[in-house]
C-alpha cells in the first residue's frame, strides 16, 4: 500500500506536483489537500473588528475556488488510481497538509514550489519550506513542470543513510523502471588548511575507500529489474556537488538527518540546501 498526500492551491506548481505524482508512482490512495488561508481574516471576530463588509461572501468565494482547484487536480491523476480523496477547509495550508498526512497515515507528502532555486529568501516562509522543515515523513518537492522520470540521482552520506534510502525506494517502487546513480561525495582537499593537508590526505583516501564500499554495497542491494544501478564517487562540497550531478537527472533522492532546534540552525541541513539549489525535483526521505 502507498498513500500520498498532495498539498494544492491554484498555482501551476501545485498542478505540476499532482501530475508528477501520477507520473512517478502507482499510489493506492491520494489525498488532495487545500487549506483556505483567509490571512488576518481567518477568525470572524477579526473581520468584524475591521468592519469588513461581505466577509461571508469573501469566505465563500475562497472556499469555492479551493474546491474547484481540488477538482481540477483530481483530473490530473491517472484514472486507474484506486482512491482519490479531497479535503478543502479554512485552515492554515502548511499545518493542514501536515495534519492531514498524519491522519491519513501517508507514506509521502508532495508539494510544488516556485522556481526560485537560487533565491533562498523567497523559498523561506513558503508552504513548501514549512512542509520540508516540519514533516516527519518523506517529502517530494516538485520543481518546474511535471516530466517522466527516467534518471534518478541517489545521494548518500554514509552506510546508515544509504540503507534507509535503499529500503524506502525498494518498499515504494516507481511507476516505471529507472536508472539510478548512487553518489557519495568526499570533502575536497581544497577545503582544508595547508598545514593539515598531509594528515587529511591519508584520511581522504580512507574516506574514498569507505565511500566506494558503501555505494557498491548499496548498488548490489538495490539492483533489480526496477533499478538499473551505477555508482559515482566525487570530491567537493556536498550540496554543490550533488546539485551539479543532478543536472543530468530527473529526480534527486536524499536523506534527512532530522536535526532539531539550535543544531539545525547552526549546522544547516544538506537536504534543505539541495532542495534550495537543485534544478530538478527532490525527494527527501526521513
Amino acid at each position: 500500500m502507498m498513500n500520498i498526500v498532495i498539498g494544492i492551491d491554484w498555482s501551476d506548481e501545485a498542478f505540476a506536483a499532482v501530475a508528477q505524482v501520477g507520473l512517478l508512482y502507482r499510489p493506492d490512495e491520494v489525498v488532495l489537500v487545500h487549506g483556505v488561508d483567509l490571512g488576518m481574516f481567518h477568525y470572524p471576530i477579526v473581520a468584524e473588528a475591521a468592519n469588513l463588509q461581505g466577509y461571508d461572501e469573501f469566505r465563500h468565494a475562497l472556499m469555492e475556488a479551493g474546491r474547484q482547484a481540488v477538482e481540477r487536480c483530481r483530473t490530473l491523476l491517472p484514472v486507474e488510481t484506486p482512491s482519490i480523496k479531497t479535503l478543502c477547509e479554512v485552515q492554515h495550508p502548511a499545518a493542514f497538509i501536515l495534519d492531514s498526512a498524519t491522519a491519513a497515515k501517508a507514506d509521502l507528502i508532495a508539494v510544488g514550489t516556485h522556481d526560485h532555486s537560487r533565491v533562498t529568501e523567497v523559498f523561506t516562509g513558503s508552504i513548501s519550506h514549512h512542509i520540508l522543515l516540519h514533516a516527519a515523513l518523506p517529502t517530494l518537492i516538485v520543481k518546474g513542470t511535471a516530466r517522466p522520470v527516467a534518471r534518478v540521482l541517489m545521494a548518500v552520506e554514509g552506510r546508515e543513510d544509504a540503507r534507509r534510502l535503499q529500503a524506502w525506494l525498494t518498499a515504494h517502487p516507481f511507476r516505471n523502471p529507472v536508472a539510478v546513480t548512487i553518489l557519495s561525495v568526499v570533502p575536497s582537499l581544497a577545503m582544508i588548511e595547508p598545514s593539515l593537508m598531509v594528515g587529511f590526505q591519508r584520511w581522504s583516501e580512507e574516506h574514498k575507500r569507505q565511500a566506494q564500499q558503501v555505494v557498491d554495497d548499496t548498488a548490489k542491494a538495490l539492483a533489480s529489474p526496477q533499478f538499473n544501478v551505477t555508482t559515482d564517487i566525487r570530491m567537493g562540497d556536498l550540496v554543490t556537488t550533488v546539485c551539479e550531478a543532478g543536472k543530468n537527472h530527473d529526480l534527486i533522492v536524499v536523506g534527512s538527518h532530522g536535526r532539531k532546534g539550535l543544531d539545525r540552525f547552526l549546522m544547516g541541513s544538506v537536504s534543505h540546501g539541495i532542495v534550495h539549489r537543485a534544478g530538478c525535483s527532490v525527494l527527501v526521505v526521513r
